[in-house]
């Protein structure tokens, strides 16, 4: 037998090679783009990225969650051009961007392809989700039965009911109180001012935070991610694809990745916790530990599934960053924020940089590619060289990912400047970066923009 790392020995290295998204919007405030047009966005902006041409992809994975079955073929057509390679389309619920990495990912790492794209859509309705397909049972039909059988099912949307009792029972079983929740939410708005691609970029103080309109129990909209349009992309390629094209400086790599469904003990315990996937989380991030060597405390910035904030608090739990029931402790501690000992959500989380299903995964995945390359710009996390990305959906299906520059040392050469927020602590401006550095960046970034398009004029030939 093997152990897991010499397993993972055994596998071809994988890396991300390009990102790109599209702005997160509200449903319906552009109906002049389709799913077509925002994939189109996000696949040509991750192409430009890896700087390689279409033509370099041998298979496409495309999430989506509303849509006909082969829309991933149609967002492509339009997009980037029929070329006959295979596209695998890819429905997992909320998980379902990072369920198209996640696939991408065994094609390069069992030889099958060399260069993939990941894809990930949404075209949403305004408001909370509904059930679709009434005439047949449904996917969550024991998340429900367990729902009913304990609280009974109230007129609320049946999301924020189940992730709503689940931090309530957290309360009631560790003493945890609903501030520790406010805070998460104020904490994440707060994180998407400076992000360009959040669907809020409005900051709000803890009081406004609790004080919002109640959507169930404790929770408030603000602790409650909304329904969006929008788009994210990743290229990912083999080590032998990354040395052909010399994309070693910007080559991300996947360090270690798990994908789990829901285990007995979801339900067994009737516990709301578990049921949301608190156990499936805990064993992938576990995997994910042993496969990489590496523990809670060598990662530098988190990426992960607040749907709802009392969500982002029984993961910090499940991810191994403090133990159960010490949740609360950690957001008081500040570990969560700039100068703690963990950024989490610097894009502003689901709560505030919205959340189209099929996208969510893969935005989470440029955004740590951002940072770990250093060009998440006023946000950027000083030092970030351990990247975790945690992507969950209902029904159920968990994604948890680790990152690191794949070629340290080109990666080095390459990044010759970078802008990092500040702490809160330091900073004037909350979460912006030093006023000082204002000026620098808006030179550095027209470098950035000269030296990309140089670079791709030079390697025209690839088309």
């Amino acid at each position: 037998m093997f152990s897991s790392q010499q397993e993972l020995a055994l596998l071809r290295r994988v890396f991300v090679v390009g990102v790109g998204m599209t702005k997160f919007k509200k449903p319906g405030a552009e109906n002049s783009r389709d799913y077509p047009d925002l994939a189109r966005e996000a696949g040509q902006k991750a192409l430009a990225d890896a700087q390689i041409p279409y033509s370099a992809v041998d298979q496409a994975c495309v999430g989506y969650v509303f849509g006909d079955s082969t829309c991933g073929q149609r967002a492509i057509y339009h997009s980037l051009g029929m070329t006959g390679i295979p596209i695998i389309n890819v429905n997992n619920n909320c998980s379902t961007g990072s369920t198209a990495l996640f696939v991408a990912r065994q094609l390069i790492q069992g030889g099958v392809a060399e260069c993939v794209l990941a894809l990930g859509f949404e075209k949403m309705e305004k408001g909370g989700l509904g059930i679709k397909f009434s005439d047949r049972t449904s996917p969550l039909d024991k998340h429900l039965d367990l729902l009913i059988d304990k609280y009974g099912l109230s007129a609320h949307p049946v999301a924020p009911q189940m992730f709503g009792l689940a931090g309530k029972e957290h309360i009631e079983k560790y003493g945890t109180k609903i501030e520790h929740f406010a805070k998460i939410g104020w904490k994440n708005h707060k994180h998407s001012v400076n992000n360009p691609y959040s669907q809020f970029q409005d900051e709000y103080s803890l009081d406004e935070v609790m004080a919002s309109k109640k959507v169930f129990d404790f929770l408030t909209i603000l602790q409650c991610c909304p329904t969006s349009d929008g788009a994210a992309a990743a290229i990912l390629a083999s080590e032998a694809f990354v040395q052909k094209y010399g994309l070693q400086p910007k080559a991300v790599e996947i360090l270690a990745q798990e994908m789990m469904t829901d285990l007995p003990s979801s339900f067994e315990e009737k516990s709301m916790i578990k049921m949301v996937g608190f156990d499936m989380s805990k064993e992938a991030a576990r995997k994910c530990y042993e496969k990489s060597g590496l523990t809670p405390s060598d990662i530098d910035v988190i990426e992960l599934h607040d749907c709802f904030s009392a969500n982002e608090l029984l993961t910090y739990e499940a991810l191994g960053l403090c133990p159960e029931g010490q949740g609360g402790t950690l957001v008081d501690r500040g570990d969560n924020t700039y100068g703690g000992k963990w950024v989490i959500n610097p894009s502003g989380g689901l709560i505030s940089k919205g959340h189209p299903l099929g996208a969510t995964g893969l935005a989470q995945c440029a955004e740590l590619c951002w940072q770990l390359r250093g060009e998440a710009g006023k946000r950027q996390v000083p030092g970030a060289k351990v990247a975790l990305q945690h992507n969950l959906g209902l029904g159920g299906a968990v994604v948890v990912t680790l990152y690191k520059m794949g070629f340290p040392e080109a990666a080095s050469s390459f990044r010759t400047h970078q802008i990092e927020a500040a702490p809160t602590s330091s900073a004037s401006d909350g979460f912006k970066a030093n006023l000082v550095f204002k000026e620098i960046e808006k030179k550095l970034e027209e470098i950035r923009r000269l030296t990309a398009q140089s670079q791709w004029l030079t390697q025209t030939y690839w088309l």
